[in-house]
């Protein structure tokens, strides 16, 4: 039968008492506090790790349905690269190769090389689903954008991305969801996140079961908010006459 020791949380890591208030004092932090500084940890690198996906994302899924064959080279080669190669890996190259071969790589901490391969991870899937967006609205828009006097990044800028996102938001959720269970590859490279925590903890506890399902549930409930968040936006921005519009 299974023996559940949830009191575990509350205890020093140092020395293995057990506080009331399940915090701790000065310099001595219980595992609660770990668990919530490794889940502020796993929220920080998603973040990031989001906001340059869906920057690089859309400036290649922009590049891929330009009219210069160039450009889209560009952001074909670039979605062909980073989704193709097992995102472990890339954390692998990021951390141990890049820094030998650009020097000034080696003044940036793990973390920021984590946020940046997660990054250009999802920046490749994101891509897609931004070129595809573009693609499914009518051509007549661009040809009326440029039709009255607007430059063709304005074109991009005022007439066709407003629409595109709108009609993306649907997969950027899940893009985002997925980022924070991705995030948990850190570990890998000694970032604090809730997976090394988890391990970690249950070496020092062996109290695995425990560490494991709080872990799990910060997880879910990390990327169930998300959900709820995007399907707010989506409910209120949708297109109306497209798919799931009103």
């Amino acid at each position: 039968m299974v023996s559940w020791d949830w009191q575990v949380f509350c205890k020093e890591t140092t020395s293995g008492d057990v506080l009331a208030s399940c915090f701790g004092k000065g310099g001595d932090i219980t595992y609660l506090d770990w668990l919530l500084s490794a889940w502020g940890w796993t929220i920080s690198v998603a973040v990031l790790a989001l906001v340059v996906a869906v920057v690089v994302g859309s400036l290649m899924g922009i590049f891929r349905t330009a009219p210069d064959w160039r450009l889209v080279w560009l952001g074909n080669a670039w979605t062909e690269l980073f989704r193709n190669i097992p995102l472990l890996v890339q954390i692998f190259l990021w951390y141990h190769v890049l820094p030998a071969i650009f020097k000034p790589l080696q003044a940036f901490p793990s973390f920021v090389l984590v946020v940046f391969a997660l990054g250009f991870f999802t920046s490749a899937r994101i891509s897609e689903q931004v070129k595809a967006g573009i693609q499914s609205l009518p051509k007549g828009q661009r040809y009326a954008g440029l039709a009255v006097g607007l430059t063709l990044p304005q074109t991009y800028r005022y007439v066709l991305l407003p629409m595109a996102f709108r009609i993306v938001i649907p997969p950027l959720t899940s893009e985002s969801m997925n980022i924070i269970k991705n995030s948990s590859v850190a570990f890998a490279v000694s970032i604090a996140e809730l997976t090394m925590f988890a391990m970690q903890a249950g070496e020092e506890t062996s109290r695995n079961i425990e560490m494991y399902m709080a872990v799990t549930g910060l997880y879910f409930v990390s990327a169930f908010t998300i959900n709820r968040l995007a399907l707010a936006v989506e409910n209120r921005v949708r297109v109306p006459g497209m798919i799931g519009g009103k």
